[in-house]
């Protein structure tokens, strides 16, 4: 029987005002925690959100995002997110180190951030340039013993592999959003397993559907099993190949339909998981 932990992707600032309430009457035992250096990457805020939870829920991975400007599309997105514009790498590069550091409070062995729209061509100025930042974050993720996960969407399965291949550091993974591969148009995410392999550090659970014209906009998120993504299949190869980690939840809407949705899916979830013996 699979076992893999079912959570959700939590923001740092909502559980830092309102409390663990809505995670504890989930019934869930892990997150991902999303924040930026706004937030306070403090010693402070890290023993205040250990003490809320409790040790009744795992912070298994720390999604550290980074200052505006921050545009999810296909026009202004790819010379804006991530590390990948030069405009703003040495900034994001600085925070993106200080949240390896939360993370590390945390108890996070896990820093996830999106690194931006990877070039996918390899012998260029450009890609050069990410390749080199994305080693120096990767390497002080692995002096201070956490791993350093890329979340997929904003480049092919292929470019993403090809990025971490090119670097080679075992602590280097990826954070599969099979919703994303489809939203931006970059992958299937059944066949993505076959590329990804051995390392898929963190899921999350997600649907979505392909672009649709004018196609400068990401596809629309849908409630999980509603989408492209085919879970039937997608979720049995996911475990069949091995992966042990945990499944986070992400819905990218409020309040108690957001409630509603995440319930719904975690039934949907764990009911796949029981026939994918």
């Amino acid at each position: 029987m699979y076992n893999n932990r079912i959570g959700v992707i939590f923001s740092m600032k909502r559980l830092l005002e309102e409390g663990p309430d809505v995670l504890f009457d989930l019934g869930i035992s892990c997150i991902q925690l999303n924040g930026n250096v706004t937030m306070g990457f403090t010693e402070e805020n890290a023993e205040k959100i250990l003490s809320m939870l409790d040790g009744k829920i795992a912070i298994s991975s720390f999604w550290c995002g980074w200052t505006p400007p921050t545009m999810w599309n296909f026009e202004d997105g790819p010379y804006v997110l991530g590390l990948v514009p030069d405009a703003y790498r040495a900034e994001r590069l600085v925070q993106l180190k200080s949240g390896a550091d939360f993370a590390k409070r945390l108890g996070s062995p896990n820093l996830v951030t999106h690194v931006g729209f990877l070039p996918e061509q390899a012998e260029t100025v450009e890609y050069r340039g990410v390749l080199g930042a994305v080693r120096e974050l990767a390497g002080y993720c692995r002096k201070i013993g956490i791993d350093f996960n890329f979340e997929t969407g904003q480049e092919t399965p292929v470019t993403l592999m090809r990025t971490i291949h090119d670097i080679g550091y075992e602590n280097m993974g990826v954070n599969l959003d099979p919703a994303n591969l489809i939203m931006y148009g970059k992958g299937n995410p059944v066949d993505a397993l076959d590329i990804f392999g051995d390392r898929i550090r963190g899921v999350h659970i997600k649907d979505g559907d392909y672009p649709t014209p004018p196609f400068r906009a990401l596809g629309k998120e849908r409630v999980v099993g509603e989408g492209t993504v085919n879970y039937p299949v997608f979720l049995p190869k996911l475990l069949k190949n091995g992966y042990k980690g945990d499944l986070y939840i992400e819905r990218e809407i409020s309040g108690e339909q957001q409630l509603a949705d995440i319930r719904k899916t975690i039934s949907y979830i764990n009911a796949l998981m029981e026939t994918a013996e």
